[in-house]
């Protein structure tokens, strides 16, 4: 989860996915965003895509049952603590810088995009390992 579901939590979901396969995951923002052409990009570099995805809200989920929330920034932390208040869900927090920020030339952000995608990789190996 993350603030609009348009780079870092599309990215962990699609991560998630191939290394947990058969598992429920799914990702969703606070508010809508729209689909950032750099995460196509770097995913492709990866033999990764997002298909005909688009990005979704925490309302567009509300009604799915989950065991773990993972926040990978401020904002969408306090929105799955609000949220999860009274189920029985483990909300962690992965903090990840926002690639959307970075500027220069394309390739530098292009690095910027790839370097939050190996933190994700990492992370996501770590948790979820045997």
């Amino acid at each position: 989860m993350c603030g609009m579901n348009a780079v870092r939590s599309p990215m962990a979901e699609v991560l998630a996915r191939r290394a947990l396969p058969g598992s429920f995951v799914a990702s969703a923002g606070v508010r809508a965003g729209n689909r950032d052409p750099f995460v196509d990009a770097v995913l492709a570099e990866e033999g990764l895509d997002l298909g005909n995805r688009q990005p979704h809200t925490i309302e567009d989920l509300e009604d799915m049952f989950f065991d773990l929330i993972v926040t990978l920034s401020p904002e969408a932390h306090h929105a799955a603590l609000e949220l999860t208040r009274s189920l029985a869900v483990e909300v962690e927090y992965w903090p990840t810088p926002d690639p959307t920020i970075a500027a220069g030339t394309r390739e530098q952000i292009m690095q910027a995009y790839r370097d939050v995608l190996d933190r994700l990789k990492t992370r996501i190996s770590a948790r979820f390992a045997g």
